[in-house]
């Protein structure tokens, strides 16, 4: 698709995993991902601190493509009772990232707060501050997601995110198919052909259903997002890890907790990877009975989770007007906190030592997309070679296959290579015991 620009989204210093890594992999992984066709790098830092954000910046504008500089959207600039966060807070962060080398201003609404009012006097008052272009994103958890668009459009935005209508809507982004309609006879209405689109939506309505068991369970407008604030992109996450340690059934909990944890942090930004240190918190609190209360008082007897201390140490970056102080004492236990850039601190990867060092353990010859991938991921990377070693190229099985496995005289076509098919039937199953477990052969 040569005339479509490609985007994705660079968690700054965090690249696309959960910690900072050295400035040398940022760089690195920026040059691969530009080589392999990215156009258009959305980088933001979870905590909205430029200064994790700078060395991103410049890598991209580096390999000569678009840095998208996006400030993430928290609070209600509306509310006078949450002023850390106010119209002038965004106003002076999208002036310095400007400053800082950003082609165009993003705006993050991961949580869907942006409420429509907000979102008119935010971008007015944006558009006349910088010069640079205006993208808004946000996910539609609320259901307010296309009148909140309607007021940003209204207000002059550049550019918004959507999501055709049928992987649209909740925890995704608005629907474009929507957006369409609900702007007829607007002077800015999408020129786009609607009747393509719905062709779209009725091919992912049928993709959809492969993947049901995996959906976050919302069948209606969550207004409790604007409560306990949590990310679109986290809510499915978190509701399958409390699942995971037994806390499916206080779900209810969970979230209440997630909004104390919050203000217990001094009301922090909360998107990857600082949504889940919220969120990691949140669940020890509970599994443990603790309450806000308990953590300030038996706080030095209690083991935190690592990423909670990670935190409080610094390694994330640093909050907007600081960490709370007695808390962080109690988390820390005395451990160093650090104030600077966390790369700062970290020593440059030695990429062509990596090298050997997978060819040794591989026994073969490494592309550079593996040597990065290891460095960012060497636990994740190791695992997926072990899978691919044991079982192959399952890449090559279409998605039923894939997340199911066969039916009973279930037949399927599975191209391996170009040139080459299987042709792939289950007749039968055998069933084997053996001591108290059971195996199934397939014939």
């Amino acid at each position: 698709m040569p005339n479509v620009l490609f985007q994705m989204l660079l968690r700054a210093s965090n690249a696309v995993g959960y910690k900072n890594y050295p400035d040398n992999a940022i760089e690195k992984f920026v040059e691969h991902s530009a080589q392999m066709g990215i156009d258009v790098f959305r980088i933001f830092d979870s905590l909205n601190w430029i200064d994790g954000m700078k060395p991103a910046i410049e890598a991209v504008r580096k390999q000569g493509k678009i840095a998208e500089a996006a400030m993430c959207y928290t609070g209600d600039i509306l509310d006078p009772d949450r002023a850390k966060y106010d119209l002038d807070y965004y106003i002076n962060l999208a002036k310095e990232l400007e400053n800082a080398g950003a082609h165009i201003l993003g705006i993050k609404d991961m949580a869907g707060l942006l409420k429509p009012e907000a979102a008119y006097r935010l971008i007015k008052a944006l558009k006349e501050e910088v010069t640079i272009p205006i993208h808004l994103h946000t996910h539609d958890t609320s259901g307010n997601g296309i009148m909140m668009y309607s007021k940003a459009v209204d207000a002059g935005v550049d550019a918004v995110d959507v999501a055709v209508s049928t992987m649209a809507g909740s925890t995704s982004q608005p629907s474009a198919n929507s957006l369409y309609y609900a702007l007829e006879h607007h002077d800015r209405q999408p020129d786009l052909n609607i009747d393509a689109y719905d062709q779209l939506a009725r091919y992912w309505e049928d993709v959809r259903e492969y993947y049901a068991p995996f959906e976050n369970g919302l069948k209606a407008p969550h207004s409790e997002i604007y409560f306990h604030e949590m990310p679109g992109g986290q809510y499915s996450n978190l509701q399958q890890q409390a699942k995971a340690v037994g806390l499916g059934e206080r779900w209810d909990e969970v979230k209440a907790m997630y909004r104390k944890v919050n203000d217990m942090f001094g009301d922090i930004i909360k998107v990857t990877p600082s949504s889940k240190i919220v969120g990691d918190m949140a669940l020890f609190m509970v599994q443990n009975d603790l309450t806000v209360d308990d953590v300030y008082e038996k706080g030095d007897s209690l083991d935190f989770p690592d990423s909670v201390v990670e935190f409080f140490q610094g390694y994330i970056g640093q909050p907007y007007q600081g960490f709370p102080k007695e808390l962080q004492r109690i988390v820390l236990k005395g451990r160093e906190a650090i104030q600077s850039r966390p790369g700062e601190h970290l020593k440059s990867i030695n990429f062509e030592a990596l090298k050997e060092q997978l060819y040794d353990k591989l026994g073969r010859q490494v592309t550079d997309l593996e040597i990065i991938s290891a460095a960012l991921y060497p636990k994740v990377f190791d695992d997926y070679q072990n899978f691919v070693e044991t079982y192959g190229d399952i890449s090559v099985l279409d998605t039923p296959a894939f997340l199911y496995g066969l039916r009973l005289g279930e037949e399927v076509a599975v191209e391996i290579e170009q040139g080459k098919t299987l042709i792939v039937k289950l007749v039968s199953l055998v069933r084997r015991k053996k001591m108290e477990h059971e195996s199934f052969i397939l014939n």
